[in-house]
């Protein structure tokens, strides 16, 4: 199940409902089922992955990243099919549960409907990154459905099905809640980037990723704006610069300078590195976010 994974996949979902929370007409108890349902989904995602890599032979023996069930003959194929059936039953069901809970049981109307749309995307998506006839994930589009899923659609849409708005009482816009829906996006942009190019020798010739593309230099490049940019997206007011961002520079910097500075399977501990970062700065923001809106007195 990749447990080292989980705490990107909440990232989203936790900063997204702690902000939801801020909001006068909340829907409390919904998030229980939310963090369920992005747990459920990751897990999917790396079952699935690992059965798409195992299929076409990416993971072989050459592999610099750690080794998993398949690769080792601890589970065989029609056992890993089970595992993801049973994943995406999991899914469906949590899923559903906390459509019914937040809208409290009136599912006849447009933002229901839309929903249920997006979490049966979610699970397309988790299945077909390296399953399927033509996987995403081999033909280099990767990065952007992490960043529409993992970023884009994790805080707004959990921010939403809170909330039920896109919009942030602190300022009566979207810019609050949007900014670190774009950090989150770009950062696990970054952790999957990064495995990448620890895997650079290893996918050559079974699937196009962008440190293929562009090279190894280049991808450092590429690691470092996501980074920094993702980073940056936390910093849109003074608050949030001085009370999140500020803290967490040195520990991000600290990965940019292990990436430059190590290659293949030496790369794997910027990996959990990046995702734990990510996690808590996600989550430190959305609590700052939510003092600042609910606090009955300043506190800057």
């Amino acid at each position: 199940m990749r447990l080292r994974t989980l705490p990107l996949s909440l990232a989203g979902v936790v900063c997204g409902g702690i902000m939801g929370y801020a909001q006068p007409d909340c829907h409390p108890g919904t998030h229980i089922f939310l963090v369920l349902t992005a747990v459920s989904l990751q897990i999917l995602s790396n079952l699935c992955n690992e059965l798409g890599d195992h299929l076409s032979g990416v993971d072989g023996e050459g592999r610099e990243g750690p080794n998993y069930s398949m690769t080792d003959g601890g589970l065989t194929v029609k056992q890993m099919w089970r595992a993801i059936n049973g994943t995406v039953v999991t899914c469906c069901v949590s899923g559903l549960l906390m459509l019914l809970f937040s809208f409290q049981f009136s599912i006849f109307n447009y933002q229901f409907a839309g929903l249920l749309a997006l979490g049966a995307a979610a699970i397309w998506a988790a299945t077909h990154y390296t399953l399927g006839k033509k996987p995403y994930g081999y033909i280099g589009l990767g990065d952007l459905f992490v960043f529409i899923f993992f970023g884009l659609a994790s805080v707004l849409g959990s921010h939403y099905v809170i909330a039920h708005s896109f919009l942030s009482p602190y300022t009566n816009g979207l810019i609050p809640v949007l900014a670190p829906a774009i950090g989150v996006g770009l950062l696990s942009v970054a952790v999957l980037n990064v495995n990448n190019i620890r895997d650079m020798q290893t996918d050559e010739g079974f699937r196009k990723t962008i440190p293929l593309c562009i090279g190894e230099r280049s991808a450092k490049i590429y690691q470092t704006l996501l980074v920094v940019l993702g980073v940056a997206c936390f910093a849109w007011n003074k608050e949030s610069f001085c009370m999140c961002v500020i803290p967490a520079i040195p520990i991000f910097l600290w990965h940019i300078i292990g990436v430059w500075r190590r290659k293949g399977k030496r790369l794997d501990p910027m990996l959990p590195l990046l995702v734990i970062s990510t996690f808590a700065l996600a989550w430190w923001y959305a609590e700052i976010y939510y003092v600042e809106i609910t606090c009955p007195w300043p506190i800057w």
